[in-house]
């Protein structure tokens, strides 16, 4: 009998895991969308939306926060700050006490453009959760927490084989 609830129990868990990377494709799917809308790369859309997040709760982000954010060189994040300045998704603000430092803001092109493309999705997105009752949300919320520190808690191959 014990292995009747076990593959039950697994195959439960595989239906969970198999409607994860369907929501994860649909995902990335999304960002490629957005990201051409917007004739931008990965690492480009995830900057501005990095500091249209940061804005909307009132925190200031410095190109080193967007280096380690990415997890790239300075040297390559001077570049992709360089490219979106000149097209007009961002703007450097010197810093108020530090002449060598600068804040990085989005510009209202950055805001409009993000809000055109993603704001049905985000509305769809919203409609979805405000219809799922409070136990199942808070059941989600578990899940995603729990799957979130399972897939931080992974070591790099190479940390492994020390």
């Amino acid at each position: 009998m014990t292995g009747f609830f076990y593959d039950n129990d697994r195959q439960r868990a595989t239906s969970a895991l198999e409607a994860l990377r369907l929501y994860q494709a649909a995902e990335a799917a999304m960002r490629r969308r957005t990201r051409e809308s917007m004739s931008m790369g990965e690492n480009e859309l995830l900057v501005v939306r990095q500091l249209l997040r940061a804005q909307s709760r009132g925190q200031q982000v410095k190109p080193g926060d967007v280096a380690k954010y990415l997890g790239i060189s300075t040297a390559s994040t001077t570049s992709l700050l360089d490219r979106l300045e000149s097209a007009g998704y961002l703007r450097r603000v010197p810093h108020p006490s530090d002449r060598r430092s600068v804040y990085l803001e989005p510009t209202e092109r950055a805001d409009d453009e993000v809000r055109a493309t993603l704001s049905t999705m985000h509305d769809r997105m919203h409609q979805v959760a405000a219809d799922t009752s409070p136990e199942a949300t808070e059941a989600v919320i578990d899940f995603l927490t729990r799957m979130q520190e399972a897939v931080d808690s992974v070591e790099p191959a190479s940390a492994l084989r020390r």
